[in-house]
């Protein structure tokens, strides 16, 4: 992040992007099946902040119900009836492609059965580009936010779906207002290895960069994990570059990869995880059950900055 007064430095990096997005207009966000406290809380909390304007669907007398009981007041909020997780994950999805929300927002449904209807061919919310999820890493100790990339839906991603990954970061860092990403493609080594596949996608992936393939961001791999976080690290390999001991997007080889990874930051060293899912129509905001408050309102704040600005982008087109 660029330098900051000192009062503002001294606010977590959560805490900025929090503040960043409350200076734009609330975005209207599709809550599907809000039907335990966390879910709902999480959502009027949201709201609460200004980040969010939610519409909740799902069964109306089980989310009023589930109000009363953890004393949320549902009275300025809007629901759209819904008879259960499947219904009220389709008629979301419908909302959206009518307009009508600009973030879509993951309830008390599994995560299978929300991004089915996500993700469906005919009347989901699929473009072009590759659906990816992004963790908004705030690490005690370390002095910017990090992304990884993907640890949550591609599995085992091929060379064009790690070229959509990768983009979907940049685009991401991009529109909330980081600036220009440093952007690590990890593997187990720094060497392009014929044995370790990943190094040699990563290779592929660098060169694409260079021929404007992948735009927006400073590209760098194979890189370990240590060389691309460490600048010591990066030193006494004689590793040389600008993302080297400075990476601010991760991306890793595959899913496994990348949930230990964010999985080792959270509770090993305390790191909150926040969580967003690109290349559909409008930005998704995927929150576990067991993320704090603040993980929750990270991921709606990052949601909707990345949403006003897609909104920017819009009017400018217009124009």
């Amino acid at each position: 992040m660029p330098d900051l007064p000192a009062k503002e430095a001294a606010l977590s990096k959560y805490d900025r992007l929090i503040a960043a997005a409350r200076a734009n207009a609330p975005a209207v966000t599709i809550v599907v099946h809000p039907c335990d406290e966390t879910s709902l809380r999480g959502a009027i909390d949201a709201a609460a902040e200004g980040l969010v304007t939610p519409v909740l669907v799902g069964p109306k007398e089980k989310i009023r119900a589930v109000a009363a009981e953890c004393d949320v007041d549902l009275s300025a909020v809007e629901i759209m009836d819904a008879p259960h997780s499947h219904a009220a994950a389709a008629q979301a999805v419908a909302l959206i492609r009518e307009g009508k929300g600009e973030l879509l927002m993951k309830g008390s449904l599994h995560t299978d059965e929300f991004m089915r209807e996500v993700a469906a061919s005919a009347t989901g919310l699929r473009t072009a580009r590759r659906i990816s999820h992004v963790f908004i890493m705030d690490v005690p100790g370390h002095p910017e936010t990090l992304f990884i990339t993907d640890a949550a839906i591609n599995i085992f991603p091929d060379l064009d779906a790690k070229r959509d990954i990768i983009q979907n970061a940049i685009d991401l860092w991009t529109g909330i207002g980081l600036g220009t990403p440093r952007v690590a493609i990890l593997s187990a080594v720094e060497t392009v290895t014929p044995k370790i596949p990943s190094t040699i996608e990563a290779a592929a992936l660098c060169k694409m960069a260079d021929r404007g393939q992948i735009t927006g961001g400073l590209l760098e791999g194979p890189l370990a994990f240590d060389n691309a976080i460490s600048p010591e690290a990066a030193r006494i390999k004689q590793i040389s570059s600008p993302v080297a001991g400075h990476a601010q997007i991760l991306v890793v080889p595959d899913l496994e990869a990348g949930n230990m990874l964010a999985k080792n930051l959270t509770f090993l060293t305390h790191a909150d995880a926040a969580g967003v899912v690109l290349g559909a129509r409008v930005p998704i905001i995927l929150t576990s059950r067991a993320d704090s408050v603040r993980t929750r309102l990270a991921s709606c704040a990052v949601a909707a900055l990345y949403a006003a600005a897609r909104r920017r982008d819009a009017t400018v087109a217009v124009a």
